[in-house]
């Protein structure tokens, strides 16, 4: 394995893997499908920033690295790193482990170390792919890297790519749409978080993303009103 990396808050990253399979995904994307980016002028050009998106498919998040415009590091389920071949090669795309299940002590910190150093960090919030296009309860932990960090919040909205399974997907050239909206922040909390106040920030959150997306994607979070108080 090349010994040669650069380091993204301690995520270690083969540069010369990390910006060809950019190119590579880029060019896929073009070709295959009718790949759009809406509010990209949205994605701030530096500093700690935490993009948070709806998941449809394992190309999700290859799909939001080519998309922002700049440098991202990803929480990627601790699965894909049970294997050794796997997960160098998610690896060294800027990607770190996380346990879906259970309070991953070790992946916060590793979170707070990516926004301390300024980049940006890709976290999807229910944790698993949506098998039906909709929007899934969330996990809280998005939510409590970003109150911990204080980095502002990127909602990100994912179209389109539900239709990318089996082959027949490559003749139809599926209509894919990124939806930047405006970066964000959730209040501060003056005590000690309770579980009531991470879940009503988490649901905060969700319901940005679900601002983004058709109605028919919107699932767990349809019809619910964001509150603007809370910029």
């Amino acid at each position: 394995m090349p010994s040669v990396v650069f380091s993204f808050g301690e995520v270690n990253v083969v540069p010369w893997f990390y910006y060809v399979g950019r190119v590579i995904v880029r060019m896929l994307f073009i070709l295959l499908t009718r790949w759009q980016v809406k509010g990209k002028e949205n994605v701030p050009s530096q500093g700690p920033l935490l993009v948070v998106a709806n998941h449809l498919n394992l190309t999700d998040p290859p799909l939001l690295g080519v998309s922002l415009g700049r440098k991202v590091i990803f929480m990627a389920k601790e699965e894909l790193f049970r294997s050794r071949l796997l997960g160098y090669f998610i690896g060294s795309l800027g990607s770190f482990p996380v346990h879906r299940v259970k309070l991953d002590r070790k992946a916060i910190r590793q979170s707070e170390k990516v926004l301390a150093n300024g980049l940006a960090l890709v976290m999807f919030p229910e944790a698993a792919r949506s098998k039906d296009a909709q929007l899934q309860p969330a996990l809280p932990g998005s939510a409590l890297i970003a109150m911990r960090s204080g980095v502002p919040i990127l909602p990100v909205g994912i179209t389109g790519t539900e239709k990318i399974e089996g082959m027949a997907w490559i003749l139809r050239r599926p209509r894919i749409t990124v939806n930047i909206g405006r970066p964000f922040s959730l209040s501060p909390v003056s005590n000690k978080l309770t579980k009531a106040e991470l879940v009503e920030r988490t649901d905060f959150i969700m319901e940005r993303i679900a601002e983004l997306l058709p109605p028919q994607y919107r699932g767990n979070y349809a019809g619910k009103e964001t509150r603007r108080d809370e910029d």
